[in-house]
């Protein structure tokens, strides 16, 4: 069997695409598509017809002939059956057999000719196959589109917190200049070499920057000497700085104490106090108020639903790490509280840092130091407990997701998807729930909880829901819409993104105890759970 050209042509002859797998020349396929309608027998069933030459296989698709071009030596059952190929690709790539429409897939539906055949031969491939490899999706293709766009939105946030801040400080010198007083617009022209700092001080580090440059003469102060007029804007401006601090302070200190006498002591006590680390992109979860003794429980989900329901895979990381600042608080165990779910059962897996006490079976479970005479580090974040669960147990699932696509005759898709927030121990914040979309079409939503957008990078519709608590209704959510295409996988892989408060593994600080069994100290607990891999294939 060789296929010398497959081609789709009007009923005149005239070629709307054609794909030639042999060397043939332009004219020679324009002449044989040509003489091709004069040599269909009228009032027959044959769909094939011969020359002395090739062997036409035909079969009519609308206003329009599909045909393969063969030579007389070919197979002609492996041609028809080639032939019918032919044809459901070109049904299943087209929304209808026009011209135009043929002409708008024609790149689609050569690659598709090409998968079919190759050099003449025909290929052992089946109509799932070729759409398979026309759709050439990628899963880490995918993931990098998606921290791409994270990376992209970062930037355009820290643009705009950049460009705010830029802002504040023109504003705050415009206002400086304002009030300098007499010879104001000549410091102005004098630069913003000596002007611009001004906004980044505070009133206690004015008051001791100021001191040590009006009372110090430092190496670079030569090197500022053609800029003598901005320094002598900073000096009126710090000045006034200081006159607030004193009034703030009050009249008796006022009348009793100098500028040098009150920055000297602001000088000398100038060691920071020890900083707790702060966890970034929390989105819109509330922030908590750190104590002397700060617990960051953190876990991280990974997780691919089926579409037809079950779990194909999921896996769940959590640490726990411990913030002390205040040494009067280091030698502590923490008690954890009774599981307020069972998540996981036995498939949850513990383990203690090399310096902390392993849990005593049928005990209360508390993270302590092997050594009750040795202390937690202070001023620094500890990993004292880590847990994972690797499972496909559907009971686990934190929130469900049911995507229903339903396709209707005349070629659009009524797609219903609805969440529910199955373990009540979490609230969700930032709710984002992304379905594909078929390429060309546009959605009409006709209901919907939340709000919804398109996102033209992905051609995707984006769900957004704020916050999703058992609490209140929430908890389950709904949205539906209509769009062009009756493909049901074109609407997989669902991805979902959100930042939850809470423990999935029920893992929660019950107290927090001196080992010493002195008074407890104050803590504070921070816990949530992020999505690094949420679909729904």
């Amino acid at each position: 069997m060789v296929v010398l050209a497959a081609s789709i042509c009007t009923k005149g002859g005239k070629a709307v695409i054609s794909r030639q797998f042999r060397d043939m020349t332009r004219t020679r396929i324009e002449s044989l598509l040509a003489s091709f309608p004069k040599l269909i027998p009228t009032n027959t069933q044959h769909t094939s017809v011969e020359t002395e030459e090739v062997r036409y296989v035909y079969q009519p698709l609308e206003d329009l002939y599909i045909l393969l071009i063969t030579n007389k030596a070919s197979n002609i059952l492996q041609d028809i059956d080639t032939l019918h190929l032919f044809a459901r690709v070109v049904s299943d790539l087209c929304r209808s057999a026009d011209e135009r429409e043929i002409l708008k897939n024609a790149f689609e539906l050569l690659g598709a000719f090409d998968e079919i055949v190759s050099l003449g031969y025909r290929e052992q491939v089946n109509l799932m196959q070729v759409r398979s490899v026309l759709e050439m999706e990628s899963h880490e293709e995918k993931i990098q589109e998606i921290i791409a766009r994270n990376k992209e939105a970062e930037a355009k946030e820290e643009l705009k917190r950049r460009a705010k801040q830029l802002e504040m400080q023109r504003r705050e010198q415009q206002r400086r200049a304002a009030g300098g007083g007499g010879g104001g617009s000549s410091y102005l022209g004098g630069g913003v070499t000596g002007y611009s700092p001004v906004p980044r001080f505070e009133a206690p580090e004015l008051s001791t920057s100021s001191t040590s440059r009006l009372n110090t003469t430092t190496p670079s102060a030569p090197a500022r000497s053609p800029a003598f007029k901005g320094s002598g804007m900073k000096l009126g401006s710090k000045k006034t700085k200081q006159a607030e601090l004193l009034d703030a302070l009050g009249g008796d200190v006022l009348a009793s104490t100098n500028i040098s006498e009150l920055s000297a002591p602001v000088a000398a006590v100038h060691e920071p106090p020890p900083t707790v680390q702060k966890v970034s992109g929390r989105g819109s979860l509330p922030e908590v108020e750190a104590q002397s003794v700060h617990i960051i429980i953190k876990e991280q989900i990974s997780l691919s639903l089926l579409r037809d329901g079950g779990v194909q895979s999921m896996e769940l990381k959590g640490d726990m790490n411990l913030q002390v600042t205040d040494p009067a608080n280091a030698h502590i165990k923490i008690t954890l509280a009774s599981p307020s779910t069972d998540f996981g059962g036995s498939g949850l897996q513990f383990k203690q840092h090399p310096n902390v006490a392993k849990f005593a079976p049928g005990q209360p479970r508390i993270v302590a130091l092997k050594d009750s005479s040795r202390a937690f580090p202070v001023g620094q974040s500890l990993a004292v407990l880590k847990w994972r669960y690797a499972g496909t147990d559907e009971s686990n699932v934190p929130l469900s997701i049911n995507c229903w696509p339903s396709p209707s005759n005349d070629g659009t898709c009524e797609v219903s998807i609805e969440y529910e927030l199955e373990n009540e121990h979490v609230t969700l914040y930032d709710v984002v729930i992304s379905i594909p979309l078929p390429d060309g079409s546009y959605p009409t939503v006709s209901s919907h909880s939340g709000e919804w957008s398109l996102d033209p990078s992905s051609h995707s519709l984006a769900w957004s829901i704020p916050v999703i608590s058992a609490s209140d209704e929430t908890k389950t959510g709904s949205l539906i819409f209509n769009v062009g295409g009756v493909d049901v996988g074109a609407f997989f892989p669902v991805e979902v993104s959100f930042i939850g408060q809470g423990s999935l593994a029920g893992v929660a600080v019950a107290s927090v105890d001196k080992v010493n069994g002195d008074e407890a100290p104050e803590y504070s607990v921070d816990a949530f759970v992020t999505a690094d891999e949420y679909l729904v294939v």
